[in-house]
């Protein structure tokens, strides 16, 4: 076999280091909801507290 198929089928079946993939993966998701998160709420507060209060006074 040549050199390059041997080195795919090792990597194929040597799965050390998944994990810490899969949890990269996770924490860039959490990541991305939590800023989306963030910024809504931003936006409501500032709604809030800049337009709807002072007109209402």
């Amino acid at each position: 076999m040549p050199p390059v198929i041997t080195a795919i089928k090792r990597l194929a079946i040597n799965d050390q280091g998944q994990d810490l993939l899969e949890y990269g993966l996770l924490g860039a998701l959490i990541a991305v909801v939590a800023v989306a998160g963030v910024t809504t709420l931003g936006k409501t507060i500032y709604e809030v507290f800049w337009k709807v209060i002072p007109s209402a006074i």
